[in-house]
């Protein structure tokens, strides 16, 4: 699926608006291939911690850990996980994830 961004600059300003700051969501719309408007940045949360992992943290990642059947073969479905740079940065990404697997495992019943 594309996107496209389109920008729409207005000439006319409210009263209420100082004239030297343009408003952020009359700059910038993001539209997809059938035309529907699709928000700019959509923030994920921290699957151990429940912080949000804002855009410029770099260290954050997202794992998609996979099921398996009885005979240990993958079903084509998983679980995913996002994991901020903080927990990473301390060392506690190995365990967290362990964690949150073992209850995800119960979930799931595998």
């Amino acid at each position: 699926m594309g996107f496209h961004i389109f920008f729409n600059h207005r000439s006319s300003r409210r009263s209420d608006q100082s004239s030297s700051q343009p408003v952020l969501k009359d700059l910038a719309k993001m539209q997809n291939e059938e035309g529907q408007n699709m928000d700019l940045y959509i923030p994920r949360k921290c699957s151990a911690t429940n912080r949000l992992i804002t855009s410029k943290d770099h260290a954050s990642v997202q794992i998609n850990v996979g099921h398996l059947d009885e005979s240990g073969r993958y079903t084509g479905q998983f679980s995913t996980f996002a994991l901020c740079g903080f927990v990473r940065a301390q060392g506690d990404a190995d365990s967290a994830l362990d964690r949150l697997w073992q209850k995800k495992k119960v979930e799931i019943r595998q």
